[in-house]
């Protein structure tokens, strides 16, 4: 017996989600088994909610970038890219990616100093934001061989937001007298 509950008809649901983004995510580490950092980063990334596919370039090696450039006395560091399909808002994945890198024991003491994990949202779709606390496209992504290298790799087709083919900015870069490391 009906108690006065009405029944509609099946239909699409009245609160449609957030449609689904692709976004990229640089990972890197120069502390500790810089290989199980990211291993161990990337398999919470992949659990992460509203997360529909993950896919992860092998890993680079590099030498470490200090506010005066390059310091090849420091330890290296591993970075690889990883590209997620979510439908996690741009704002609440970037919170996610800061609580990772402190679940893996990172500090930010020193700007542009060893960490044990360094994740940052390059791109989200094609959305552009220069909001304080969500630059995206990432602001020197363009000008970083370590990250638009193990993009390429995991997407011969990438595009960066504003700048353009990956792979041209890649041939740019190391066709530049002056580019002679990247900028952390």
């Amino acid at each position: 017996m009906d108690r006065g509950l009405t029944h509609l008809p099946a239909g699409p649901d009245p609160r449609p989600g957030r449609e689904a983004q692709v976004a990229v995510v640089a990972l890197g580490s120069n502390e500790g088994d810089r290989g199980e950092m990211l291993r161990a980063a990337a398999e919470r990334l992949r659990r992460l909610p509203l997360v529909e596919d993950f896919v992860m370039s092998e890993p680079i090696e590099t030498v470490a970038v200090r506010v005066d450039g390059p310091d090849p006395d420091a330890p290296a560091y591993l970075n690889a890219v990883a590209l997620m399909t979510t439908r996690l808002a741009p704002s609440v994945l970037l919170g996610m990616l800061h609580a990772v890198e402190e679940e893996q024991g990172r500090v930010r003491a020193t700007r542009w100093g060893d960490r044990t994990l360094d994740l940052d949202l390059i791109a989200y779709g094609e959305l552009r934001s220069e909001e304080p606390h969500l630059m995206v496209p990432h602001p020197r992504a363009a000008e970083r061989l370590f990250v638009l290298e193990p993009w390429l790799s995991v997407d011969p087709e990438a595009v960066l937001p504003g700048h353009g083919r990956v792979d041209d900015l890649v041939r740019s870069l190391k066709g530049s007298p002056e580019h002679t490391v990247d900028d952390r």
